[in-house]
């Protein structure tokens, strides 16, 4: 296993797509040169189109003899300057980056300043508006629990135990750092666009209780951009709510989500 920092921003997204450029592909294709052999490898989370992860986990098997830290010398020799290994180890034989995952974690970035800070422009979203930062504190806790959290996926929802939700202020920059057991696809967007809302007075606390309640897309906020949003970490061992062969685990960790 290995775990993988990368710049989404001209990425189709984690998961290897057709005609498209994407983080798997590159991984592979550089795990493949290294080891000598078709790698093919697993991650943690598959995140969308233009998001980015520091702390990306993922698993793959192979019969090379090149010790773990060779493995991820080459590798990183070969794969672009916005992709990079962090660090390589062996695992067990039932490891596997994403079912074996316990919890996830993602961090939204906003820019709230008049300004434009040019150089973080990949990384964060900015916007200018004053915002309620403790209407939108006392609404992101209306996610965390377990509970059906179809009102922020794109696509089939389900049910989640988001473990915390939570926003803070650094200057100029302002986190939104949510945990859960696991994600669905669009979730994190789903539910930072709705609390931007909350934050912007276009909606109260009361109904952003009401739309988590409803299940249905259609009542939350649109999703905020892509570039905010980071998978900054995977958690191993604990309790895990969830396992492969669940009936909602198809939709699982697709977020950029």
């Amino acid at each position: 296993m290995a775990r993988v920092a990368y710049d989404g921003s001209r990425y189709a997204g984690f998961q290897v797509q057709p005609n498209a450029p994407t983080v798997q592909a590159e991984l592979e294709r550089a795990l493949t040169r290294i080891c000598d052999e078709q790698v093919k490898l697993v991650g943690a989370g598959r995140t969308d189109a233009g998001v980015h992860a520091t702390g990306q986990v993922i698993s793959f098997r192979a019969a090379t003899k090149l010790d773990a830290a060779t493995i991820g010398r080459g590798v990183n020799a070969l794969l672009p300057a916005d992709i990079a290994i962090r660090d390589v180890e062996e695992a067990g034989e039932d490891f596997h980056a994403r079912y074996s995952a316990t919890g996830r974690k993602y961090e939204y970035r906003i820019r709230n300043s008049a300004q434009r800070e040019p150089l973080e422009r990949h990384r964060e979203h900015w916007l200018p508006d004053e915002l309620d930062e403790r209407a939108m504190a006392a609404a992101a806790g209306l996610v965390v629990g377990r509970q059906d959290l179809s009102a922020f996926a794109v696509g089939p929802g389900g049910t989640r135990t988001v473990r915390r939700a939570s926003w803070s202020r650094a200057g100029s920059l302002l986190r939104f750092e949510i945990e859960a057991d696991g994600f669905l696809h669009g979730m994190v967007r789903g539910i930072v666009g709705t609390l931007l809302w909350v934050g912007r007075g276009h909606t109260s606390v009361d109904r952003m209780r009401e739309i988590v309640a409803s299940r249905d897309r259609s009542q939350a906020g649109p999703n905020a951009p892509a570039r905010g949003l980071c998978l900054v970490e995977v958690s191993y061992g604990g309790p895990a709510t969830r396992r492969a062969g669940n009936a909602d685990e198809e939709n699982a960790d697709e977020e950029e989500e």
